[in-house]
């Protein structure tokens, strides 16, 4: 009589639930690789971003803010002029998304850059 392997399913790495869980979110990834350009208003990024609504971009940059990746700064002018970019948690991330783009350079079909699923 021969003895079954039984193979137990590995635990997902619970950090990598979270960050692919918060930058797989649709628009976030792309928002944070705008910025890592440097600093930009909402109205560059809504340039930027091809295919994002004005309220979809107010909730990701509240969302990324709150996660302390992003930094809002209002500059009272006149005229008043609002501005966002990575904080250095954010900034951190820059490694790591330009080996996701080149990777995805390599081995991804090229689509238009929508951000379509």
């Amino acid at each position: 009589m021969t003895q079954e392997l039984v193979h137990e399913p590995k635990a997902c790495d619970g950090a990598l639930v979270r960050a692919f869980g918060f930058l797989g979110k649709r628009w976030n990834g792309m928002i944070i690789g705008v910025l890592s350009e440097g600093p930009t208003t909402f109205t560059g990024l809504r340039r930027a971003v091809v295919g994002i609504s004005d309220s979809v971009l107010s909730d990701r940059l509240t969302e990324l803010a709150r996660a302390g990746l992003v930094q809002r700064t209002v500059d009272e002018g006149p005229p008043v002029a609002v501005s966002y970019q990575l904080t250095e948690a954010g900034a951190s991330l820059r490694p790591v998304l330009e080996q996701l783009a080149t990777w995805a350079a390599t081995s991804l079909p090229e689509r238009e850059c929508t951000g379509d699923h």
